[in-house]
């Protein structure tokens, strides 16, 4: 019986390898008849063919990308972005994917936009759809629910499309999907029957942003995914989904996780954790309801974890040494947290690390000689911490560093030189070295100088310095970014040096380069990025620089001692981006410009003649440019009235310059103008109608001109954006308009020296950004720009002339942080209205040199942020209210030359004034050397600077004129004595002419 058994399966064995070959022969059969046949080219199905051309009918289209997409080309299988099955010619996919782009005008010339037509649901067989990263597709709209009925698709990426709102629950019936990606795309609700697709393996659902987020009630319908590898659900709000982690857990598929931007319930800790597969988790960013400042426990769990990263936290107190059970982990950050911790070395024995971040956490102390234990590091950062000591010597164990970013810390010392030797022919040379912004000291170029693959080297901001030569930079032949700003360096080299390395980033500003202009820049023809500010040039701009650098973008050559004239210079007009050419000594007429500048800064040269040809040339089509500074040159004449040539400006500095006449009306086209400063010239006329288009101005200075007239109502009105208003030193008249107190942003108003009349509008009050609650908590005020390219920013840094504290002063990088009212020297009556006291966030007051009336408002003490406070020259009565006493950062006060009496308050600060603050008054007390008498009766106090009557200069006077009257009135009076007196005289001189004869005589 057994051998019959033995038998048949001996049989079967055999029966089944003669079917296996019979099967194999088969098959090499039908494939060499299938190669047989003639090659079939796939012909698209027409009806397909005018669905794509219905949906192409609802798109825009502004790059023309689907000019394929016509009658005239009958084969839609070889349009753009369409992929046909090459026996059915059924179109299978659908390629219209917009990639990011640098310069976001490119992108959105390049973009997509309009809808998606419904049409595009007759694409029976349709499988794979990719209308990603088109920002203008449907856009504010929802996503379409006919998506639901494309039944065929396995691939669907709306992610960074313009859609918004609700996922449409028909997405649930693409049962055969593999692919889902719909980040940015959706928010509100995630609807349950997305739990219907089971064959999902790669699901991104993230929310558009915190501000609009995704929301989920729980997340049990990702329980039916078993196939599920890559889940994606940031900007997610699962405040409400306690059972998050228990359902996620059970995915026996899943490798990557992505919880970033979301909100999680209240924290447990779970007793069971079982993520079987789990290989990446990625918490950016993500936050707990309530807070919470640790790592979570259950993470040191995951012991299959490859990829960790707890960026931005909010994590507090060390880096916990759980992480020691992550024993796999290679890719690891922590970045962005607030340990206040030094480097613990349970993180040193991590030895499969490959990457790791711990930049802006507030680290502290030393790094360790135990960081050379970490011998597998390709990439370590940690940046912007307050990291002291010096390299360790065990950094030279790291033969596989590919990248070093160690800056923004307090390190010293010199450059070890280990750190040239970390070079190893079977790994990764160092490409990528950031040191900037330490205390680093000596002569870098002597450890570095081997690094043969750095393509990236940055030393800015140190205390570097000495002399560099050919031979130190001799073996960088791969450098591309070199960025060494703020050292003391001096390159010497020859004149025909021609470096081994193309740069593509230069930032050399502070180094001692001059004072010819550098000959070696002719051979770095792939620059786009020059910063040689304050090196010492003292010489020209040669011809050949604008002709062999048409590629830079960005181009710095400020604080220098450049002179020449540019027109002679460059043949063919400026076409670089960004161009700083400020302080140095350029003269002749301003350059052309082509239509590729953004940003231009010729201010503090000495440029001269009209600006017509610059600003009126002939322009074919409108001018990019969005940052204009000619201040501080000696350009003439009128303001040209060509501005509608140059729509974009959004920043235009003339100030100091010599122009004349009236302010030209084309300016009111600058639509998109924030900043516009034409202080300290000569400009005459009223104050400029045409601003009154202007509405996006933050900062208007008209300072030190000859404006006259009043200030319009419509200022107020129509420049509500307004946060610098500087009308100084002009004739402006008539009275304050009420209006400006509309300017609810406003905060610097000076009118200062001005023929303004009129009592001081009570409406002030309603300036609420100087009030404490409003007040601006950022130092800079930005102009911003819709443009933004690789090295071109897109906002400017507001400045303005203040005078504050008594001088004036440039500010610029705390401008934000100042608010100021100056009204001073103007013709202004009545009271100081009380209602100004409610400006709890004014820092500088001055009303000095008017003619005021009435008591200092009692509330003034509210006024708790006042620095300074200016009422002198007026005729200011009553007694100084003694809650002025209350402003404990006063720094200034002048009420001299008024009407005020009775006794100084006493405060911590009023006592330390110089008198002078007080002269011209009936006051007493510290600081006057007046003492108040117990009947309170005072005296008026001059002082030793004041206008009062000096009595000893009158009583010298006085005596002078009677004295020199007691000899000359006797001798009009009495003609005996008058001869007697011309007589005495002549004798006198008659002696003195023979004493002179006989003197020269001998």
């Amino acid at each position: 019986m057994i051998y019959m058994q033995n038998q048949q399966l001996h049989l079967f064995s055999i029966y089944s390898c003669v079917i296996m070959n019979s099967s194999i022969y088969i098959l090499v059969f039908v494939q060499l008849w299938l190669f047989s046949l003639p090659c079939r080219e796939s012909v698209c199905i027409p009806s397909e063919r005018e669905t794509l051309l219905k949906f192409k009918n609802n798109l825009n289209d502004p790059s023309n990308r689907l000019w394929s997409w016509n009658h005239n080309h009958t084969n839609c299988c070889h349009w753009y972005g369409v992929l046909c099955h090459n026996l059915t010619s059924h179109l299978l996919q659908l390629h219209l994917h917009t990639s990011d782009y640098a310069n976001w005008e490119a992108y959105r010339r390049w973009s997509f936009g309009g809808e998606i037509s419904p049409c595009l649901a007759d694409l029976k067989h349709l499988n794979y759809l990719d209308l990603s990263g088109n920002l203008f597709l449907g856009e504010g709209m929802s996503i379409p629910s006919f998506l639901g009925t494309m039944t065929s698709l396995t691939h669907l990426d709306l992610s960074d499309t313009g859609f918004r709102g609700k996922i449409p629950s028909q997405i649930g019936n693409l049962s055969n999907l593999v692919y889902l990606d719909l980040a940015y795309a959706a928010n509100e609700t995630i609807p349950s029957q997305i739990g219907n697709l089971s064959n999902l393996v790669y699901l991104v659902l993230g929310g558009h942003s915190v501000v609009e987020p995704l929301f989920a009630e729980n997340v049990e319908w990702v329980s039916s995914m078993w196939k599920l590898e890559y889940l994606d659900l940031s900007y997610a709000n699962l405040s409400k989904a306690f059972h998050w982690l228990h359902t996620l857990q059970s995915l026996p598929s899943l490798t990557l996780l992505c919880l970033s931007d979301c909100t999680l319930p209240h924290y447990n800790e779970p007793s069971l954790l079982n993520f079987s597969s789990l290989q990446t988790l990625i918490l950016y960013n993500t936050s707990y309801s309530p807070a919470i400042s640790f790592v979570p426990k259950w993470i040191f769990k995951l012991k299959k974890l490859v990829s960790l990263q707890l960026h931005g936290n909010e994590i507090q107190g060390p880096i916990p040494c759980g992480i020691r059970n992550l024993t796999l982990i290679q890719n690891l950050d922590l970045s962005g947290n607030s340990f206040s911790s030094s480097i613990p070395d349970c993180l040193y024995g991590l030895h499969r690390l490959k990457s790791l971040e711990i930049h802006s956490s507030n680290l502290h102390g030393t790094i360790s000689d135990a960081l050379g234990n970490l011998t597998s590091l390709v990439e370590l950062h940690l940046s912007n911490n307050q990291l002291e000591g010096t390299i360790p010597t065990s950094l030279g164990n790291l033969t596989s560093l590919f990248a070093l970013y160690l800056s923004y810390n307090q390190l010293e010392g010199t450059i070890p030189t280990f750190l040239g030797n970390l070079r190893n022919s079977r790994e990764i040379d160092l490409t990528i070295l950031d040191l900037s912004i330490n205390k680093f000291s000596g002569n870098p170029f002597e450890s570095l100088g081997s690094l043969s693959k750095l393509s990236s080297l940055w030393i800015d901001g140190n205390n570097f310095q000495g002399v560099v030569k050919e031979d130190d930079l001799a073996n960088l032949t791969s450098l591309t970014d070199f960025g060494a700003s703020g050292n003391n360096f001096t390159l010497k080299v020859g004149p025909n040096w021609i470096p081994n390395f193309q740069l593509t980033y230069l930032e050399v500003t502070s180094w001692q380069l001059g004072p010819s202009f550098p000959l070696w820049i002719q051979s770095q023809n792939q620059l786009q990025y020059v910063g040689l500010s304050n090196t010492g040039i003292l010489d020209s701009i040669p011809t050949w620089f604008w002709e062999a650098h048409s590629q830079v973008l960005y181009l710095n050559l400020s604080h220098n001692h450049i002179h020449g004239e540019l027109v002679t210079t460059i043949k063919n007009p400026i076409s670089i981006q960004t161009v700083d050419l400020c302080t140095n000594h350029l003269c002749g007429k301003l350059p052309y410009l082509s239509n590729d500048v953004y940003d231009l800064d010729l201010s503090t040269n000495s440029f001269s003649e009209s600006m017509q040809d610059f600003l009126c040339n002939n322009q074919d089509k409108p001018m990019q440019l969005e940052f204009l500074n000619l201040a501080s040159n000696n350009l003439s004449g009128e303001i040209p009235d060509c501005w509608i040539n140059w729509p974009f400006l959004v920043e235009v500095n003339l100030q100091s310059n010599h122009f004349v006449g009236n302010f030209p009306p084309s300016m009111g086209s600058l639509a998109e103008l924030q900043s516009l400063e034409i202080r300290n010239n000569l400009l005459s006329g009223i104050f400029p109608t045409s601003l009154k288009k202007t509405s996006q101005l933050i900062s208007l200075d008209l300072g030190e001109n000859n404006l006259s007239g009043c200030i319009p109502t419509w200022v107020g009105e129509k420049l509500s954006n307004m946060k610098i208003l500087r009308l100084r030193s002009n004739s402006f008249s008539g009275h304050i308009p009420n209006e400006i107190c509309q300017m609810s942003l406003l905060q610097v108003l000076d009118l200062a020296k001005n023929s303004l009349s009129g009592n001081i509008p009570s409406c002030f009050r309603n300036l609420s950004a100087m009030t404490l609650v409003n007040r601006s908590t950022y130092p800079l005020i930005y102009s911003q720009a819709p443009n933004d390219t690789q090295y071109f920013s897109v906002s400017g840094i507001v400045s303005v002339l203040l005078w504050l504290k008594g001088r004036g002063d440039e500010y610029g990088n705390i401008l934000g942080l100042v608010t100021s009212i100056d009204l001073s020297s103007n013709k202004l009556l009545g009271e100081i209205p009380r209602e100004i006291t409610d400006l709890n966030g004014l820092n500088f007051l001055n009303l000095s040199h008017n003619q005021l009336i009435g008591p200092i408002p009692e509330g003034i003490g509210n006024m708790g942020s006042l620095q300074t406070i200016d009422f002198s020259r007026n005729q200011i009565s009553g007694e100084i209210p003694p809650t002025i006493s209350n402003l404990s950062f006063l720094s200034m006060l002048d009420v001299s030359y008024n009407h005020l009496k009775g006794k100084i308050p006493t405060g911590t600060q009023l006592q330390t004034f110089d008198a002078s603050s007080f002269i011209g008054n009936n006051l007493c007390g510290p600081p006057l050397p007046i003492n108040c008498s117990s009947n309170g009766k005072t005296h008026s106090y001059e002082g030793s600077h004041g206008h009062g009557v000096n009595w000893f200069f009158v009583s010298a006077t006085i005596g002078f004129v009677v004295g020199l009257w007691i000899v000359i009135a006797p001798l009009l009076i009495c003609r005996s004595w008058r001869h007697a007196y011309f007589h005495f005289l002549d004798h006198v001189w008659f002696k003195l002419q023979s004493f002179s004869s006989y003197s020269i005589t001998v």
